[in-house]
Parts: structure tokens; sequence; C-alpha cells
């Protein structure tokens, strides 16, 4: 055990100190890697030194998502205090999704989701469950939406997201089992924000039309650009027409640490659930992500059936079994992995980092808003953004896609792109919890030169 440890530690230190002159993409030869690592498993077993050989060879072809260069998609930094945690809880393996196996362990877990629905305000009857992602919180959410507000008989009802929601709700929505045209598309405004007239409206059109409206989406920060939608003013029209408000803030959502994030979010806090990824704003491993419910028995009532094999595992009530409020029964202990970071390293720290990356977004726009080549439509909300090659006519994706092409060659910066409004995006995204001043200004010179 101690050589494997001692063996491990030195592959993860050594990976960490790399990462920043480490390319921040390598995928030259990557496939062809792949097939060259297709196979099965031997009787006797291998060294143990030999099968860090083959991690490290894989690892190298890849961009690299844990480097500071990495500003493509959502970054997701992999805090090292994270992975020490869930090596320790998985080393553990203690059950937490049910409190009697593990009642102290999983009220640390209780803790953070506490912390959480604590940050943006919700009621004392509130709740969390740790998800594998935001794609799985949103599932939990409508679905939960679904039970309340129709019962059993859905195929009417409908649900209202602006045309720059993630994908993830759609899918959702087919999941659960409504038909995709069961979803509306409600178009953003010139901000990229939902237009909550059109929404209104489209609300108004359904009822005449015999459809049950019951669920909204709002964007506490859309993938595409970090657009926030108007909360308050969705949270009021929900109200009115008596609709689950759900705010998807898998990206954006720890920005409510800040000053500036809580004044953009205004309104979130009347959210009947709220979507997050720690694994994004918490710079976490992937597969950190959370759902936040307002009414915690409402939450239960759509989870919970029970089985005779658990009845001997009922406890008192607190810390929750947290599997009566998910979908999820068999699952690894997600709490250390957030609980472990915050306590080691204080929520100060985590407040400071992302201010920082606000202030590099902020200063990414302003810089390359004076390149006369870029057109930069947007102001950042949070820490995303857009940019396109100015002057073009016509389709524009080819021209942009050669523009990723230049500045991915560099392999000191991944970014992607994206459609927005028919037009062909590049994006900008700061939120790894390594991404500095220093990379960033190198970062826009690598654009300047790409677009010269």
């Amino acid at each position: 055990m101690q050589h494997l440890v001692d063996r491990a530690a030195r592959f993860a230190i050594d990976f960490v100190e790399g990462l920043e002159t480490a390319p921040a993409a390598d995928l030259e030869g990557a496939w062809e890697l792949a097939d060259e690592m297709r196979g099965g498993f031997t009787e006797a077993g291998r060294d143990f030194e030999e099968l860090v050989a083959t991690i490290e060879q894989a690892r190298a072809k890849a961009i690299d998502t844990a480097g500071p260069g990495y500003l493509a998609y959502i970054p997701g930094g992999g805090l090292f205090s994270a992975a020490v945690a869930d090596f320790l809880a998985l080393v553990m393996n203690r059950f937490t999704n049910i409190a009697m196996p593990a009642p102290a362990l999983t009220q640390l877990e209780a803790n953070v989701v506490r912390w959480m629905c604590d940050l943006f305000g919700l009621p004392s009857e509130s709740l969390g469950i740790l998800t594998s992602g935001g794609s799985m919180a949103n599932l939990s959410a409508l679905v939960a939406a679904r039970v309340d507000r129709l019962g059993d008989e859905f195929s009417k009802g409908t649900l209202y997201a602006s045309d720059q929601v993630h994908h993830s709700v759609v899918k959702a929505a087919r999941i659960a089992g409504f038909p995709v045209g069961n979803v509306r598309s409600i178009a953003s405004d010139r901000h990229l924000r939902l237009d909550v007239e059109a929404l209104a409206q489209a609300i108004t059109d359904d009822r005449r039309a015999g459809f049950t409206p019951f669920f909204v989406v709002a964007n506490a920060g859309t993938t595409n650009t970090g657009a926030v939608d108007p909360l308050f003013d969705v949270a009021d029209l929900a109200a009115r027409e008596a609709l689950w408000f759900h705010a998807d803030a898998a990206y954006g959502g720890f920005f409510q640490l800040t000053q500036r994030g809580r004044d953009r979010f205004a309104g979130i806090e009347r959210a009947d659930t709220i979507t997050l990824d720690p694994h994004k704003g918490m710079f976490l491993p992937y597969g950190t992500g959370a759902l936040l419910a307002r009414d915690r028995a409402t939450l239960r009532r759509v989870n919970e059936t029970g089985g005779a094999y658990l009845h001997a595992l009922a406890g008192p009530g607190e810390p929750p079994d947290f599997a009566d409020y998910s979908p999820e029964l068999s699952r690894e202990f997600r709490g250390l992995r957030v609980w472990l970071p915050l306590q080691l390293h204080g929520v100060g720290a985590f407040r400071a980092a992302l201010d920082e990356k606000l202030d590099l977004a902020e200063l990414v726009h302003r810089e390359l808003s004076a390149v006369d080549a870029l057109d930069v439509p947007w102001e950042p909300d949070l820490s995303i953004v857009a940019f396109r090659l100015a002057g073009l006519e016509g389709d524009d994706r080819r021209a942009n896609e050669d523009l990723l092409a230049r500045i991915n060659a560099t392999r000191r910066t991944f970014l992607s792109s994206t459609e927005v409004h028919g037009h062909h995006y590049l994006r900008v995204c700061v939120l790894s919890h390594r991404t500095h001043r220093a990379r960033i200004d190198e970062v826009i010179e690598i654009i300047r030169r790409a677009a010269a």
C-alpha cells in the first residue's frame, strides 16, 4: 500500500507542477494511441510502474482540461485538495446516501448542502442533494415539478426556457416523458437574456390552446456567453402564473460568493429549485453537481419509494437520508470532496478566486474590443467573452473556425466555439483556478496575432 500511494503521489505532484508549461492540448496521434491501447486483462496482473507509464502515456495525448490555458467550454479546475478528499472517501468506502451506516460522515455532506442553500438565501425547510452534474440536477428538478404541478396526467404540460438554455433541459424533458414539442424555446433579447414579455405571451397562448404551463427555466449564466436572465422578473411572472421557477446556475452559480455575482443574480433566492455545478465554479473534479430545492418535502415526495430491505436503516431524520430526495441509492461519498476544500482553504479563497475570474473576463473583453479585426458584441455578465472576426458577410463559420485553429495551434491555450443567432463565435471562458493574469495577457496577444 505504501508503495502504491507513494508512486501515485509522485505522479500527481509531477503532473500538477508541469501544468504551467504543458501544452494546452496535444491530440497528435491520440486516436492511434487509443487504438493501440485496445485490449483485455491478464490473469496474473502487471507491475504498477508499467501501469503508471501507460496512464502517463494516455494522459499526455489529450486536451489539458486541468491547465491554466484551458479556456474552452466551461473549465473545471480539479482542486488537488478535492482529489485528496476523494482518495480518503474511496478508501473508507462508507455508504452515506442513507444516514444510519455513517451518520457523522453524512452530516458533513449535510453541512455542505446547507451552506449552499444558505448562500442563495433559501429558507430553513430547503435541502440540497449532490449529483453527478448539472444534467442530472436539471432532470431531478423537472421531475419534481412535473409530479408536484401535473401529477400523473402530464401530456399537456409545457415548459419554457430561452433559446440560450443548456441542451440538458431539452434532454431532461425527453427523459421525463414530455414530447420535445412541449418545450417552448423563447427568444432572447439583444443581450441574449430571456425576453420576459415573449415568455408571458407564450404562456397565454398555450393556456388558450388547452396546454398546462408549469415550469420555467431561467439562466444564471448561459453556456454560450454567460448571460444572466432577468431572474427577478421571471420569478414575478412564475408566481403570477403558478409556474415552478427553476434557475439553471450550473456554470455561474458560485459567483454568488462575490458582490458582483449577488447583484446580477437578484431574484434567484425566489427559485423553487437551483442547479449548481461545484465542478465548475468551485473548481472541483468533474462529477460534482448539486440541486437545491426550496421545499424539501416536495423533493422527498417525488423520490421516496422505500423497500423492505431498507427499513432497518431508518434514522431519526437528521442528518437526512439523501436517497429519499434523489434518484440515486448507491453512489460515492461526494460530500467530502466539497467539505474538505472549503474547510482547508476557507470560503474566502473561493471568493477571491472568483472575483479574479470576473476581473480577467473584463480585461479580455476590454482588450479584444480594441482589436479592429474583431467583433466583440456583448459585455460579460460573468466570465465568458464571445467574439468573431469583424466585417464578414454570409456564412462566417469557415473563417472563424480557421481563426480558432490558429489560436489553438499555439498549444498555449485551448478555446471553443458556438453558434449564436446564426453567427459563429469563439469563446474565452475564464474559470480555472490555475488561470491568472500572465496567461490571460498571453492569450490576448495570441488572439490579436491570429486575427491579424
